[in-house]
Parts: C-alpha cells; structure tokens; sequence
C-alpha cells in the first residue's frame, strides 16, 4: 500500500512542478525556439496568436506545443518546420504553413523519427510538401487535423499523413485533401485509420504496403486520381467505409494486389469506374457490401482463389463481375443482384435459378475496351441473351447458386 502511495504521490510532485512557458509579442518569451530550449520534460509551451518564421524546430525533450487560435508557424517554403526526436510530445491547435519541397529527403510540417506516444491534435496544415511524416515510431495518435494542399504535379507534393515502420497508429477524423496520396503505409502493423476523409487527392486517397493486422473503418475515399490500394498484405480489416466518385481510365474504389486473410465487409462502393480490383488475392471475405452505380463492381483476375463474395448488394452497376480466365476458384453465394430474372416459387427469399453474374458483354469489352462504345445496343443485348441460354465462353463455375430475392437492408 505505501508503495502505491508513494507512485501517486510522484506523478502528482511532477505534473506539479510542469511549468506553462508563454510565447508572443507581449510575453515573456518572444520565440518559440527559445521557449522550447528554456523547457524542461512534461512543460507546456503556449503559442499565442500571431506568425512565427523561425526555421526548423527540432524537439528533443517530453512536451507540449498549445496554440491559442491558431498561430501560424511559417516555413516559407524553405525549410522543414518541426522535427520531433523525443517521445511523449504533443502538437497541439497550431497552424502550419509552406514547407520546402525535396527530391530526396521528405520535407514534412512535422517530421517524427523513432518517436512514441506522439499527439498530434486539432493543427490546420496548408501547402506542405509532406503534412505528417512518422518513421520507426510507435503508440501515436493523429486526430482532428486538416490537411490541404494545392500542388498541380505529383513530383511536387508528398503524402498528407506518412507512415513507415510504424506498430499500433492512430490515424482518426482527419481531413486530407490535395497531396499525393492523402495517407500511406508502408510496413505498419496494429494501427487503425478510422474517420478520415480523404478526398480529391492525386494518386490514392489510402495507399498501403506491406502493412498487416491493421484496421481501416468508417472513412470516406472520394474523388482521389485512382482510389484506394492495398497490396501485399494480410489480416486487413476494411469495414463500413465509402469509396465514391473514383472516375478514371486507371482508377479503383478499391485496388487489391497480392492480399490475404483479409476482411471487406459493410462498405459502400458508389459511382467508381471499378469498384474493387482484384489481383492476386486469396483466402479474403467480401460480405454486406454495396456496390452502386459503378462501371465494374468486381474485376477478379484469374489468379485469385478462395475469396468469398456473401450476402452483398449489386445495384445498377454496367458489370457486377468479370474475370479474365475461365478457371475460377472463388465462392460467390447469396447476394442480392438487381440484373437477376429467375422466380422464387417456394417463397424462401432466394431464387430457384443460379445467376451468373459474369456476361459475355463484359469479357469482350475486357479484351477490347473499345468495344464499350456498343453498350445498351440490340447487339449486345442479343450477345448476353444468347450467352445465358446456351454458356459458351463466361466461367460456368462462377455462379451465384442461392442469389437473394431482397437486398440487405442492414448495410
């Protein structure tokens, strides 16, 4: 019982001897950099309204920067503003502008290397090359920012929020807009990116590599240049997320590449040229998903095995499946498709009729794309009607054999 006693009785002596060090025009302090270098571990250095041009900011110590209304610290364009060498820090309600731009280093807003139990809460980021950038660091937590830039190339901008070789991020209502891509993984593991919108950004609005066992939920992906990708991949979770309005030649809702053991489930893909793109991909669950009003709702490569599509919704996409071979290894059982004709004479809610969701429409126009250009036509109509009554060239073994009369409403 002393023992317990006494370890309160120290966190309370050290958040008692913490000290509030005030930066501006009319405080003690007139420079952020002086007040960082004046703080000792677990001080607060409170930034008052104004603009602040004082170069990189390198912390190497436990504290807090606090800006009142936003101070704005400037990098010029020049420089890197905060480089984050300690753990246990916080950034809080500032607001950050104008970074440098590099070919070879990433020039970030706030740069943390090898740090843990970092916080970055509540700052406003606005032309920076990288907005955040965490390396080999662990336990950190990015909440409420707002990420925005204006950069026309993709040579000139970083990504909005950067991990690489991180273990258990916290990536939560971010709001990321114009970078490259507006958040990137690459080796990070036991982390959850949740809240987000990322939006109009110029690759992917997510992009992940080689990142496992991590969780991505209740985001938004909007008008990115091609969507979202993760690749190389296992024991991702990807639920209750919004994939809209990926239009383009070579863009996703989702791109999958050589993932496994992962889970798609609740999600809304709506308006995307391709909903979800598949390659290489095995032993994953898609299920309570909805796809609407897409070009593609799924291209499965042949490459694919033991994936399950289960209990989704299919709703006036032009395809909702095509492949690219005839041997088809994947399960496909109990969704809802709005193309399917067959009757339910037992009254059970799933057809009496198995429904093959790939048409042949779909497979020569994935040969010849131009062959598009002859969609609603009698032609093709004729094409897809005679396909069904006598199969030829669609993969018979891709079949829904239970397709659900009603959709999910629970979606």
């Amino acid at each position: 019982m002393k023992r317990y006693l006494f370890i309160v009785l120290f966190l309370f002596a050290g958040i008692a001897n913490a000290s509030v060090l005030e930066v501006g025009v009319t405080a003690k302090w007139k420079t952020i950099r002086s007040a960082i270098q004046a703080a000792t571990s677990g001080d607060t250095v409170r930034i008052l309204p104004g603009i602040y041009r004082e170069g990189n900011l390198v912390i190497q110590k436990p504290i807090t920067l606090l800006g009142i209304d936003y101070p704005v610290l400037d990098g010029e364009d020049r420089v890197e503003i905060l480089t984050i060498a300690a753990s246990n820090v916080a950034i809080v309600g500032l607001r950050l502008i104008n970074t440098g731009v590099g070919s070879i280093n990433d020039i970030s807003a706030i740069n943390a290397i090898e740090s843990k139990y970092l916080r970055v809460i509540r700052n406003q980021f606005e032309n920076t090359f990288f907005g955040i950038h965490l390396a080999n660091s662990s336990h950190c937590t990015i909440e409420g920012n707002i990420l925005h830039s204006n950069a026309e190339a993709e040579h000139q901008i970083g990504n909005g929020i950067h991990a690489w070789k991180c273990d258990s991020i916290l990536i939560r209502n971010n709001q990321i807009s114009g970078h490259r891509d507006g958040i990137y993984f690459e080796f990070v593991t036991n982390s959850i990116v949740e809240r987000n919108n990322s939006h109009h950004n110029m690759r992917y609005g997510l992009h992940f590599m080689f990142s496992h066992n991590d969780i991505y939920q209740h985001n938004v992906f909007k008008s990115n240049g091609a969507g979202v990708a993760v690749m190389y991949t296992k024991g991702v979770t990807m639920r209750y997320n919004h994939f809209l309005e990926n239009w383009g030649s070579s863009s996703y809702g989702l791109l999958l590449k050589d993932i496994g053991e992962s889970h798609i489930t609740h999600n809304h893909f709506i308006k995307n040229t391709i909903a979800v793109y598949m390659e290489g991909c095995s032993r994953s669950e898609f299920e309570y998903n909805t796809f609407q009003e897409n070009g593609w709702a799924i291209k499965l490569q042949a490459n694919c095995d033991a994936n399950v599509f289960a209990k989704n919704n299919f709703l006036s996409n032009t395809f909702d499946m095509s492949t690219n071979g005839s041997l088809v290894l994947n399960k496909v059982d109990a969704n809802y498709w709005d193309k399917y004709k067959g009757y339910d004479l037992n009254k059970d809610q799933i057809g009496d009729v198995p429904f093959h969701p790939v048409s042949l429409y779909s497979m020569v126009v994935g040969k010849m794309p131009s062959a598009v250009m002859l969609w609603r036509s009698f032609l093709v109509y004729m094409l897809d009607r005679t396909e069904e009554v006598i199969p030829s060239i669609t993969p018979e073994n891709l079949k829904d054999n239970r397709p659900s009369m009603r959709s999910y409403k629970d979606i």
